[in-house]
């Protein structure tokens, strides 16, 4: 008789995956969160100079390439300006896997992850996985994560709290005394903050803010090359942390991953350690985008909130909407799919052309119109 372990029957296919799969191939697709430009031309040649070179044969360090984690560190100090030694860095499989290390690391069975709701949806997924109790801590108005629903939520069992900024699915991007917040936070409850930055880069009003500026003990941030240099496909991300916390992870990640891909961490290398004119011109298109949007969604009279960053609305939307826009062949994804918070919201991402975003806007209004 086939059985299945308890942890994978407590989660599902992420419901970003069950719209795209089921949309047909002529749909404008405004469901999945891939950026539409290149990979940076510098970080390619890297990764094919590194093969043609016969460096990327072989196994790299568990913790990734000397080189890569060197790279990061300083982006640290650049962009953060903390000092993070290279030692305090693993590369992963994308930001995922990072997440999926610092579930494990620290999550025993029964105890409780806080989440934001409506979040990201590995969260929920990868908190069960570990075991773990995922506490929903439901938005504010304006969909920036509250400090202080994520305290009064804290138990004597709360492992851990996830906060993201610039947020999926809702482009938030929270504030510096919100940041200081967590950071507190973490360390008066002595509980780790895992912060998700991986869209960092990507900030239209406000400013990117990370924990890890205001406490290192308790803070764990994960990034990845997949967003800001659009690498999704190279799979490489990474995991910062104290160095107690980095072995433990490293334990995890050495027997489900041994390492990163050797090429993707060459390319990724390149990318942090080269120009970043690229970054900016993705963030200007971005803005653009992020403005033809509103006005859209405000032409179809759909309120949402003025994403702040990242590449994703989230509007306050009809009872069938999102089945009328696929049927109409434009992919959003219902809000619900992020969480029971979720639920009246819609989450879209304008990580595609202009022309496709406008032809979409359009058939949204007219979807709209028709559930009214």
């Amino acid at each position: 008789m086939t059985t299945f372990s308890d942890r994978v029957e407590r989660i599902s296919i992420s419901g970003i995956r069950e719209v795209f799969e089921a949309a047909g191939d002529d749909a404008i697709n405004l469901g999945l969160g891939q950026p539409d430009f290149p990979t940076p031309e510098h970080a390619g040649r890297a990764a094919i100079d590194a093969i043609e070179a016969g460096d990327t044969d072989g196994y790299t360090g568990n913790k990734g390439t000397e080189a890569l984690r060197e790279a990061i560190a300083e982006k640290h100090a650049r962009d953060q300006g903390v000092d993070v030694p290279p030692g305090d860095v693993i590369a992963t499989a994308g930001g995922s896997e990072a997440l999926h290390l610092a579930m494990e690391a620290h999550v025993d069975a029964g105890q409780e992850v806080l989440i934001p709701d409506p979040g990201f949806v590995a969260y929920d997924a990868l908190t069960k996985l570990a075991g773990g109790e995922p506490v929903p801590v439901p938005l504010r108005e304006d969909l920036t994560i509250d400090p202080a629903a994520i305290e009064e939520r804290i138990t004597d069992d709360t492992a851990a709290f996830v906060v993201n900024s610039p947020g999926n699915p809702t482009g938030t991007v929270s504030s510096e005394a919100d940041v200081r917040e967590f950071a507190r936070i973490a360390r008066e409850h002595d509980v780790l903050c895992v912060s998700d930055e991986v869209y960092e880069h990507f900030v239209f009003d406000g400013e990117h803010r990370s924990p890890i500026e205001y406490e290192r003990d308790n803070v764990v941030v994960v990034n990845a090359a997949s967003k800001t240099y659009s690498m999704t496909g190279w799979r490489l991300g990474w995991v910062t942390g104290a160095s107690d916390r980095i072995e433990r992870m490293l334990r995890v990640h050495q027997y489900v991953q041994a390492c990163a891909s050797a090429p993707a961490q060459y390319a990724a290398e390149a990318a942090l350690s080269g120009p970043q004119g690229v970054v900016d011109e993705m963030r200007a298109a971005y803005e653009r985008r992020r403005d033809l949007v509103v006005d859209g969604l405000a032409d179809a009279g759909l309120d949402c909130p003025t994403p702040q960053g990242a590449f994703y609305a989230m509007p306050r939307v009809p009872e069938g909407l999102v089945d009328e826009c696929i049927e109409r062949g434009v992919v959003v994804v219902p809000g619900e799919a992020f969480g029971e918070h979720g639920a009246g919201h819609a989450r879209i991402s304008y990580a595609t052309g202009e022309d496709d975003l406008e032809e979409a806007l359009e058939i949204m209004a007219e979807a709209a119109e028709a559930v009214r």
